[in-house]
């Protein structure tokens, strides 16, 4: 293998050059950065920080997955954005708004 395709095979695989994946990836890298820093402080000072850990999460994970449903090869490397929706015991469809709520 090159050594030019360990910097390109998986940027490539989500429809992105190089610097857009680096520049995609570092984006998140900084509120990651930040979620992790007040979730530490929250483990030894559980009244601060009460939800700023989840509350990043949950804002990441949604620009992530709209991302990835918008990618042209999502169907490959996102299987799970392509398959029905789950039900629940009571038969109604399974949405992010009803999924429990966990904070950290």
């Amino acid at each position: 293998m090159r050594i030019g395709t360990l910097f390109t095979n998986h940027p490539r695989s989500v429809g992105e050059s190089y610097p857009e994946h680096m520049r995609t990836a570092l984006s998140f890298a900084g509120p990651l950065a930040k979620a992790a820093a007040a979730a530490l402080v929250h483990a030894f000072l559980p009244f601060l920080f009460v939800r700023t850990a989840s509350v990043t999460v949950k804002i990441l994970h949604d620009r992530m997955t709209r991302r990835c449903a918008a990618c042209p090869k999502a169907a490959r490397h996102r299987p799970d954005l392509f398959l029905p929706r789950q039900r629940t015991l009571s038969g109604a469809a399974m949405t992010a708004a009803s999924t429990p709520d966990y904070v950290i």
